[in-house]
């Protein structure tokens, strides 16, 4: 499940694409696909190992090309272990609403991101995510949750204070909201749940056949109730530098 559209933010085989907060690594598996030079980095060590070995299998199997190469590693999204100017694209999906300093993420990402370099930063959109928070303590009070919830023009202001131009944006994963207000309402552990699991099995089969008639209704509802908001923006080639 991408939350990223690559049709608007486009890869060339032998880009350096950094996936930061890559989490299961959907995103960095696509981008390896195309042909993309990719580093994952997240803080968790289990899933790190996992998306390499996912990497592993990709490459044994054909998936990616022979050019491409990918690996994942753990770092600090506030600390890169990369030299200024190093990758091509940065892709930050659903990562900032979990850090106090997303100023300081941002400009850590400005940092390594190439002058003319593009950056994907998705979070929850507000409406739905508002509806979460209301409906749900346990769904953003733990360790690691969500601190934060972004409407549309904050994200924006302070991608646009980092020193980038944002280009585009738009909402994604309308079917994924009423599936999070249920396990809210019953219990965001609770996914015994009878309407939990039936809802669950629609997104499954959703994602693994894709037919028309839901594609159709996620189109029409993601103005709406899209779960997640997307923004993509470029790194000016003249920057002086980003603002405070």
């Amino acid at each position: 499940m991408l939350t990223v559209d690559f049709s608007r933010f486009p890869l060339a085989p032998g880009d350096r694409v950094l996936d930061l907060g890559a989490g299961g690594g959907r995103h960095s598996f696509e981008a390896f696909r195309r042909g993309a030079d990719v580093v994952a980095l997240d803080r968790n060590e289990k899933d790190v190992r996992e998306v390499n070995a996912l990497f592993a299998a990709m490459a044994e199997a054909g998936e990616a090309p022979e050019t491409a190469s990918a690996v994942a590693v753990t770092g600090d999204a506030l600390a890169l272990p990369f030299p200024d100017a190093s990758f091509d694209k940065v892709i930050i999906s659903e990562v900032l609403e979990h850090i106090p300093d997303d100023k300081g993420v941002l400009a850590e990402i400005h940092r390594v991101l190439k002058p003319g370099g593009l950056a994907a930063m998705t979070v929850p959109r507000y409406g739905p995510e508002k509806v979460c928070w209301a409906l749900s303590d346990a769904y953003h009070e733990v360790e690691g949750g969500h601190i934060r919830i972004y409407r549309g023009h904050e994200l924006v202001e302070r991608i646009e204070a980092a020193g980038f131009e944002p280009y585009g944006q738009h909402f994604t994963h309308a079917l994924h909201s009423p599936y999070w207000w249920i396990k809210c309402a019953v219990g965001v552990d609770n996914d015994k749940a009878l309407p939990v699991r039936a809802y669950h099995k629609l997104l499954v089969w959703d994602i693994m056949k894709a037919p028309k008639a839901t594609r159709w209704a996620e189109k029409a509802l993601n103005p709406l109730i899209g779960k997640s908001l997307v923004v993509y923006a470029v790194k000016p080639r003249s920057v002086v530098g980003a603002a405070a």
